[in-house]
């Protein structure tokens, strides 16, 4: 027989993974389960708090140094970029207006929202998040204001050791994280040439590092498809709000891991809308960095033969 405490859990996670598959309102779940509104928001919170807890340090642990090359072999097989260790952007989750808030939540798509910033491998799985950043704030500050953010600017990841890029002789280059305009550069993030006066090699590096960083655009879809939650503003207390994404991202990245599962062509639109850019200035050493890496995808070690009809 199974203890009522059993069945009470059992019944949570069904009434939870209804709520995150379909979308459906409280007052929806309301009818459907006899349920007051205030219970169904209370299941809701305290049983994605108990899966985060449960599985985060399984299926979303902090990388040591051995998983970021597990992860670097990964990006070089599936996007051709040698010492990338993820992805990284931010995206919108659309709310409906917290009370007392005034324009805090308020973006520039003219919506209210949270941010989740995350960093995704070449699997299409999160390596890191960060959830609950006011919408009005713009990705470059929420980043480096996050956990993950300082730890990457600081040097406090387990990164591996600079290495020369494949097929060479060069001088060790540095692992790093691969983020769109809007980022700061430093010695382990790197972002594309401003748009203007590219030369073929900087036209190059922009595409290359799109393809690699394609993959968290990629793991932001596939959330959305698979958590119908996502599709419309959430209507829920800030607070719970924040557990719900955390619940689906440690679920995402748990049945991809139980399940692999190969993903040729995943749409990278998605019902979560990118963050505005703006643009950072970097310092010298890391201008050189990265065109060190453009030389190299010009080079016969590291070019692709697709890349030059791309451009």
């Amino acid at each position: 027989m199974f203890s009522s405490d059993l069945i009470i859990f059992i019944y949570n996670i069904y009434f939870l993974f209804r709520f995150l598959a379909t979308g459906e309102s409280l007052t929806s779940l309301h009818y459907q389960f006899r349920l007051g509104i205030s219970t169904v928001s209370g299941i809701i919170k305290d049983t994605c708090h108990a899966l985060w807890e449960q599985l985060h340090e399984e299926f979303i642990p902090l990388p040591n140094r051995q998983q970021w090359i597990e992860i670097s072999e990964k990006f070089v097989e599936v996007c051709q970029f040698p010492n990338c260790l993820g992805a990284v952007d931010g995206k919108h989750i659309r709310i409906i207006k917290p009370q007392g808030t005034g324009s805090e939540f308020f973006n520039y798509k003219k919506y209210f929202s949270i941010i989740l910033m995350a960093i995704a491998d070449a699997q299409y799985r999160f390596v890191a998040i960060d959830v609950g950043a006011y919408g009005r704030s713009n990705d470059s500050m929420v980043f480096k204001n996050s956990d993950m953010g300082r730890r990457v600017y600081n040097g406090q990841f387990d990164f591996p050791p600079p290495q020369p890029l494949p097929g060479t002789d060069a001088p060790p280059m540095p692992f790093v994280l691969v983020g769109d305009e809007a980022f700061q550069m430093c010695g382990n993030l790197i972002k594309p040439y401003s748009s203007r006066g590219l030369n073929q090699s900087k036209r190059i590096f922009n595409y290359r590092l799109t393809r690699a960083r394609r993959m968290v655009e990629c793991t932001f879809g596939i959330l959305v498809a698979k958590w119908r939650i996502f599709t419309k503003p959430i209507q829920l207390k800030i607070e719970t709000v924040d557990e719900v994404v955390k619940a689906c991202v440690v679920l995402h990245n748990y049945l991809l891991i139980k399940e692999p599962l190969n993903f040729p062509d995943i749409p990278e639109d998605s019902e979560l809308a990118s963050l505005e850019n703006f643009g950072m200035r970097t310092n010298v050493a890391v201008s050189r960095m990265r065109d060190s890496f453009a030389e190299y995808f010009c080079s016969d070690a590291g070019r692709v033969t697709w890349q030059d009809q791309m451009i």
